[in-house]
Formats: C-alpha cells, structure tokens, sequence
C-alpha cells in the first residue's frame, strides 16, 4: 500500500494464464467445428478457465478480507465491471447486428428486392423467407422445422426473469443485514440458472436430433447456435460466479454497506437476463 493509502496489486499472473486458457478452449471449438475431433481440446480450455477463475477469486477475496481495499479501489472495482459489461454489450451487439443484417438485407436481396436486388440472378428459385427453411444453394443442408417460442424458450424466459427477482430480493436482505433471507433466495437464483442450463441443453438435443437444426443448417443454423450458444456460456459462467458468491455468504463474508463483489454479480446476470429478452424475441418470436 504507498502513502496515499491507494492499494496497487502485485504483479498476477492470472490475467496471462486467463488469456491463454480462453484462447486454448477457443481453439478447441475452432478445431471442432473444422475437423469435428477436439472435444479434448475444449475440456482441457473450459477446466483451464475454471482454474483461473477460481485462484483468482481466492486473491482478490484474500486481499479484500487484510483491508487493503479503501474508496479509491472500490471505484476502480465498478469502473471496471461497467467497462466490462459494455463490451460484452458490444460482443452481442455485433451478433445481432449479423443477424438484423442477415434478415433485413441480405435475404430479401437475394430474393430479387432492394438496390441489390440483381443477387436474384444468382438463384432466380429462391423464396425471401425467414426462418430460412429453404437454404438458395440446395447443397446446404436446411432445417426440418424451428422451435415454437411458447414452449421451452418460454419456460427458459420465465426461469431468467425469475431469477432476476430472486437475486434482487437477495440482495436487498444483504443491504438489510438478513444474512439467512440472502442465502435462501441466492440459492434459489443458483437453482433457477442451472435450471435454465438444463433446459438449453434439452433444447440442443432436440434441435440435432428432431429439428434438423445444426451448425450446419444455413445460416438460421449458425446465427441461432451463434448467439444462443455464446449466452448460455455466459449464463454458465454467470451461475459459477453466483455459487462462489453463495459460498462467500454461507461462510459470513460481506458487510451491509460493503458487497461489491456480491453487487457486481448481480449487474452481470441481470445483464443476461436482458440479453436473454432479446434473444427470445428475435430468434424465437418475431
């Protein structure tokens, strides 16, 4: 800690490790879209990260409980996690940016309307439709049929909405000082977003087994394993964040006045909840 009071972290090697952990399971998922063989690859990145996250976890609490945080640390904290989530607004923006573009423009040019409506010429056949059943190049394999929104999507919604409101009443009681309300309902939030995460994974099941719907499938294949897929990472990692937040108040850590971990985890998985609105309108409804 210098004189001013101000704590500067010692040099960390979890940032490096974290990098190399991300980019090593990316390369696993590379690998598998290509060759199809990396599920190892993927295992090895995905445990790698799981590490990271937790001894870095352990750090940061360790340092918070010998008081070497003060007022300056706690907003260089929030400053962080803002900065953090807004560039994983800019990371699902441009995903639905690939998919407005896909709906607004580039199907309905291939299908002969628009200044570049001349695409037509390419497959005078094609019907502008979407979701896109009908892929313009008969060599791409299409999907059999697409989810109805008012069955599992809906259910996966009610469970992130609900989740939302369990985890602020959680974090109410914590503001309160009732330590046993906040346990509950957080373990109710854990609960509801491993839920979710089952459900996504019934839903996977069924979209390659019955719905024809694969990576493959066109491009309403890619886009809707695109942008589901990268959520429910998040929701996966939203939940570990939560069970470690779960732990901390079992094991008495936090203060009424002063849980930025504790809030921060709740600014994250609200903002998958509003991502996941999002998804479910457009992917699933309109």
């Amino acid at each position: 800690m210098s004189s001013t009071g101000y704590y500067v972290p010692p040099t960390s090697r979890w940032p490096i490790l974290g990098s190399l952990a991300i980019g090593l399971m990316m390369a696993g998922l590379g690998a598998q879209l290509v060759y199809g063989s990396a599920t190892l690859l993927i295992v090895i990145g995905a445990l790698s990260i799981i590490a990271v996250m937790t001894f870095w976890f352990r750090d940061v609490i360790s340092e918070s409980h010998l008081g070497l945080y003060d007022s300056q640390m706690d907003r260089s904290f929030r400053w962080g996690m803002g900065w953090f989530i807004f560039s994983e607004v800019m990371f699902f923006a441009a995903f639905f940016g690939a998919l407005f573009y896909v709906r607004m423009f580039a199907i309905p040019w291939l299908g002969g309307e628009g200044a570049k409506g001349v695409s037509a010429l390419l497959w005078p056949n094609f019907i502008a439709e979407w979701p896109l059943l009908n892929p313009p190049d008969t060599s791409v394999p299409s999907p059999e049929q697409v989810f109805s929104p008012w069955q599992l999507p809906l259910v996966n919604t009610l469970l992130l909405v609900t989740s939302s409101i369990t985890l602020t009443i959680s974090h109410e009681a914590l503001k309160t000082g009732n330590r046993s309300l906040c346990r509950n309902w957080l373990a109710g939030t854990v609960l509801l977003g491993c839920c979710f995460i089952f459900i996504q994974g019934v839903e996977y099941y069924e979209a390659y087994q019955h719905y024809g719907i694969t990576l493959e499938a066109g491009i309403f294949g890619s886009t809707f394993f695109i942008l589901t897929g990268f959520h429910g990472v998040h929701v996966i990692i939203g939940t570990l964040i939560l069970i470690v937040m779960l732990a901390r108040v079992m094991r008495g850590h936090f203060e009424d006045s002063q849980h930025f971990a504790f809030e921060a985890s709740c600014w994250y998985w609200h903002f998958v909840d509003v991502v996941w609105l999002g998804l479910f309108i457009f992917v699933y409804v309109v």
